[in-house]
């Protein structure tokens, strides 16, 4: 018998970010592996957006071109 609670994808999706984050306490960790290890939905979703961190977290470490920074700072006058 196992203690893992099961927990259903509302729930799992409410935790998602908690967990790609690594923010979750052992028990709660262990209730989305074993969901996503269940629900090929919430997996899916999860990898989507463990993909979409990824990709997010590389954009800033590359400078902006002069003429973006630019182009924002005149945008931000007008406002």
């Amino acid at each position: 018998m196992s203690d893992i609670k099961e927990i259903g994808c509302e729930e799992a999706l409410r935790r998602l970010f908690e967990y790609l984050d690594r923010e979750l306490d052992g028990a709660r960790h262990a209730e989305m592996e074993q969901h996503l290890h269940t629900c090929r939905a919430c997996y899916s979703r999860a990898e989507f957006e463990r993909h979409l961190k990824g990709k997010l977290g590389a954009v800033g470490k590359e400078p902006a071109p002069p003429e973006f920074e630019l182009r924002i700072k005149n945008l931000l006058r007008r406002f």
